[in-house]
């Protein structure tokens, strides 16, 4: 399943996302445990291969909201480009975050040991945000893919959590911020398990 669904991701990156530097981003990332590494430590995905599972998920939601969203010419809203963009990048800053580690587990009254996923984020730069930094050091975003992208986890945000109201300025003025979040939650809480 890893290397399948890394196959699909390489295919889609390639096939869709055509700017100056993506080349290079697309390196970046196979250089990463991106295709490895878990969508999170316990929530959704939480297995090897679950991030890019996840990624891909969110492209398949966000695509067909699109398409019901903006009808058949919906291409003349939504590029491909930026759909593939946001979607499949949207969680980039998870690469190399994730570490495998043992603890003890009583199992039928035995203690053995077990591994878990662990966060060692050596860049803490944020969520949402951290992902258009990383991508924009590659390839250069347009506004409406940074806001999407920097908003993705919606109300789960922890600005947002803090009060922060810039979220709702956002998503009224770009429309794939709560197209993306929505594809977010959707591949999140229908397509994946705990």
């Amino acid at each position: 399943m890893v290397e399948d669904n890394k196959e699909i991701f390489c295919s889609l990156f390639e096939k869709n996302i055509t700017r100056e530097g993506a080349d290079k981003l697309l390196e970046w990332i196979l250089s990463t445990d991106f295709f490895t590494a878990p969508a999170s430590t316990k929530f959704h995905s939480a297995y090897e291969g679950g991030l890019c599972q996840h990624s891909l998920n969110v492209y398949n939601r966000l695509k067909g909201l699109v398409e019901l969203e903006f009808g058949e010419n919906w291409s003349e809203q939504v590029s491909m480009e930026t759909l593939t963009i946001v979607a499949l990048l949207h969680d980039v800053c998870k690469a190399n975050t994730y570490k495998v580690d043992i603890r003890n587990v009583k199992v039928d009254g035995e203690w053995v040991q077990q591994p878990y996923y662990t966060v060692s984020d050596s860049l803490p730069y944020g969520h949402g945000e951290k992902s258009v930094y990383i991508i924009n050091g590659f390839m250069r975003l347009t506004r409406e893919e940074a806001m999407a992208i920097n908003w993705h986890m919606g109300g789960f945000d922890l600005r947002v959590k803090a009060g922060s109201y810039s979220i709702s300025d956002a998503f009224y003025t770009y429309k794939l911020c709560p197209l993306l979040h929505t594809a977010d939650m959707l591949a999140t809480y229908l397509d994946e398990k705990r």
